[in-house]
């Protein structure tokens, strides 16, 4: 399993903050989003396959 850096991480954070400044339910659910797009391509996954492993 692909762990993504602290940096990547904050990267990403601050991509969703500036899409969505005053709604932070809705960062939250799209940071979850890319972060598990992120892995799924850094794993060539799908991003099904990706949820599946972690269950």
């Amino acid at each position: 399993m692909l762990n993504l850096s602290k940096e990547d991480i904050s990267k990403l954070e601050e991509e969703v903050t500036k899409e969505f400044p005053n709604d932070p339910a809705l960062q939250q659910v799209h940071l979850a989003r890319r972060i598990i797009s992120e892995i799924a391509k850094r794993e060539n996954k799908s991003i099904i396959e990706v949820i599946h492993s972690y269950q």
